[in-house]
């Protein structure tokens, strides 16, 4: 059982498995020696001819020595080469990642890819580590053992050489049951460590309504499941390794039973047939061992061929243009975008994005975050144009004929350095708040660091909580929901993109953390193009431009006294939210 692209794949790991292959080679020729000298030895004490002990024993000692040196180095070489199997597996997966950018969800699951990258990359550590060797030195080693003992008695030496095969006949017998049931078995394994890991990540929503009961039994029967393909395994497994002892020690058994005819008609002396007998085992054990390590390989394999599925996923075509320096507008012209042809989300928008606030309103669905993912590069595959320009007067724009940049022809690097989005699941990291900041500017002094912490509000608290290398607990749990978000925004402005998107980057706070984003996102829209998502609309009555979307289209558009006077669903809106908000300040 070999995988010729998983060789082409791990190519370096090749020279090992070579190694491993000869240690165990010469420690077999060492082994045939040593029961040549015992055998010798008993058949010489057996026909009262004394045996040269000073030349067997020497002989005996140097052939241990040199197995127990053999069994050294071809461990050690497995063990190089479990490491390089595992760094280069787990190198093409993330670079992989890398290359799908940072859609690549889409895609494929994160339980899956984790489970691939650890427990999958385990099973094919072990293909390499020790199955592949094995196999070579299955095939080699009856060969290498039949040609010695041919020159002793080749009736014998052909009689167990005929029975080698017997094992790798189960072998395939197995294989043919256990592929379908691996696939299945892997299957299960990505499919609950996904409810898993969802489950996890979600048990505070569940407690709160109660649900973790009803997860817990979907979970249980999804475990009994995988309960129950995981025992077919183990007895498939079980029954293999009874079928191949019986093969094995069957066949050494057949060996030993024809040595012993053929001694017995004198064939054979003394010595031969004990050599045979002696060795007549190691025909099968290395098959017999082979079968033991064939089931952890054909996990491998059920493994490598998800990885293989992940590493054939279809790649983004690899984008060389650059956002503009000084971007001064994007345009998004005739604008369409559906998921999978079906569901239509966005629906011929024409829209600009200049310096100061672009706001983007209306009821949930209407579109507002897919204009935020389609900038960010995440929702690719649009209808139109996204145009983005530099701040070039229109004389020059004519002379060269300038027309700005189409976002789909700019690499996701580019996107990512100049276009930031921020929103309320802004990830904040265990560690350090220094080392969170850091991850937007590497080389930012303490100078930087204060004065972004500053403008958002922060300093003061930072300042008294032990400064800089304030320690943050997991998702910065020590922190509250309004500091959070304000800490996201202090990593944002050290970044200093060109264009920040600000998705409901307010929600879930309190009404102080709120005020104090809002300050910065004015203060920013001084200098920088921002685009800020809101549910509520008191946040965007400072806007520029207004854009007010329903069911994918742009219905009303223009600043808020223009929207108001228009009366129509954005007025209503405002309207309806304005006395919602009256109607709870009074009641406080």
């Amino acid at each position: 059982m070999i995988k010729i692209r998983l060789i082409r794949l791990l190519s370096h790991a090749k020279k090992y498995v070579v190694l491993q292959v000869l240690w165990q080679w010469i420690s077999l020729i060492a082994q045939v020696q040593l029961i040549f000298c015992l055998s010798g030895m008993i058949a010489g004490l057996f026909e009262n001819t004394l045996p040269a002990f000073e030349v067997c024993i020497p002989v005996i000692l140097g052939c241990i020595s040199i197995r127990f040196l053999m069994e050294w180095l071809t461990s050690r070489t497995s063990y190089k080469a479990s490491v390089d199997v595992k760094k280069i597996l787990r190198s093409k997966i993330y670079e992989k990642l890398l290359r799908l950018g940072s859609a690549y969800r889409e895609n494929v699951h994160t339980a899956e890819v984790v489970q691939l990258a650890s427990e999958g990359v385990e099973q094919l550590e072990i293909y390499f580590g020790k199955y592949l060797s094995q196999f070579f030195y299955s095939l080699i080693c009856p060969l290498t053992l039949f040609v010695i003992l041919s020159f002793v008695n080749l009736r014998a030496a052909t009689v167990l050489l005929i029975c080698v095969p017997l094992i790798p006949l189960s072998i395939v017998v197995v294989m043919k049951i256990a592929n379908r049931l691996l696939k299945n078995y892997w299957g299960l394994y990505a499919e609950l460590g996904d409810s898993f890991l969802e489950n996890l990540q979600g048990l505070t929503t569940l407690k709160i309504y109660q649900a973790d009961e009803k997860k817990a039994r979907e979970m249980d029967a999804e475990s009994q499941k995988f309960r129950h393909v995981t025992m077919k395994v183990l007895t498939m497994q079980l029954n293999s390794t009874s079928v191949m002892d019986i093969m094995a020690y069957g066949g050494a058994a057949v060996g030993m039973i024809v040595t012993l005819m053929q001694f017995r008609a004198g064939n054979v002396d003394l010595q031969g047939a004990l050599m045979i007998i002696l060795l007549a085992a190691e025909f099968f054990i290395p098959l017999r061992l082979l079968g033991s390590f064939f089931h952890v390989a054909m996990n491998g394999m059920a493994a490598s061929d998800k990885i293989f599925a992940l590493l054939d996923l279809p790649e983004p075509e690899e984008k060389t243009g650059q956002v503009p320096k000084n971007v001064n507008s994007i345009r998004f012209e005739n604008v369409s975008f559906s998921y999978n042809k079906e569901r239509t989300i966005l629906q011929n928008i024409n829209i600009e994005c200049r310096p100061g606030i672009t706001s983007f309103v209306g009821v949930s669905g209407s579109g507002k975050s897919t204009v935020a993912r389609i900038l960010m590069g995440r929702n690719k595959e649009y209808e139109g144009k996204v145009v983005v320009e530099s701040a070039v007067s229109e004389h020059s724009r004519m002379v060269e004929n300038t027309e700005g940049v189409e976002l789909q022809s700019v690499s996701e690097s580019s996107i990512m350095k100049n276009i930031v989005l921020v929103n309320h699941e802004s990830c904040l990291f265990k560690g350090t708040i220094r080392d969170n900041l850091l991850m937007a500017k590497s080389d930012a002094n303490d100078t930087e660091l204060e004065t972004v912490l500053s403008k958002v509000n922060l300093l003061e608290f930072v300042t008294t909580n032990g400064g800089l290398d304030y320690h943050l607990d997991e998702a910065a749990s020590n922190l509250s929901g309004g500091q959070k978000q304000r800490l996201a925004l202090a990593r944002t402005l050290l970044h200093n993109p060109h264009v920040y998107i600000f998705d409901e980057a307010t929600s879930n706070i309190d009404s102080e953390s709120e005020e104090k984003i809002m300050q910065v996102i004015h203060e920013l829209a001084k200098t920088k193009i921002v685009i800020l998502i809101s549910h509520r609309l008191a946040n965007v009555v400072n806007s520029n431009q207004i854009y007010f979307l329903q069911n994918g289209k742009i219905i009303e558009n223009g600043n808020h006294q223009q929207l108001l006077e228009v009366n129509g669903e954005y007025s209503k809106l405002y309207q309806k939210q304005k006395e919602l908000e009256d109607f709870a300040g009074g009641a406080k």
